[in-house]
């Protein structure tokens, strides 16, 4: 049996611009993508802490070090700038491999940069 666990999460990012008109997606700091483990394209659940949304959308970088957070598309209508979302990637594994596993998670502070 392989088991879903979160692998790694981007805890209290804030949402610095919504672009409904771009594809769709969510462009994270590429340093903090580097610093959680999440890779590009990767699939992600965000959370939004302000309003309740869920959302489920992929991964591509922002520029490195501009402590950007855009979501994109349609899923720009779940957010405001300045909510506080998390950002979480999963993986599946056995439960061997499950009770050994121990996830990455990034704390943030107001601009984005790893606390």
């Amino acid at each position: 049996m392989q088991l879903t666990l979160m692998r790694a999460k981007i805890h209290r990012a804030t949402v610095t611009k919504a672009d409904l008109n771009y594809e769709g997606s969510i462009s994270i700091d590429s340093n903090l993508l580097k610093a959680s483990g999440i890779l590009l394209h990767e699939k992600v659940d965000v959370l939004n802490i302000n309003n309740g949304e869920r959302f489920t959308t992929y991964v591509i970088p922002a520029k490195a070090g501009s402590g950007a957070v855009q979501i994109n598309g349609a899923a720009a209508r779940k957010v405001q700038v300045g909510d506080h979302v998390i950002v979480i990637a999963y993986g599946s594994m056995s439960e061997e491999e499950a009770r050994k596993f121990k996830p990455k998670v990034l704390l943030v502070d107001e601009k984005n940069r790893v606390c």
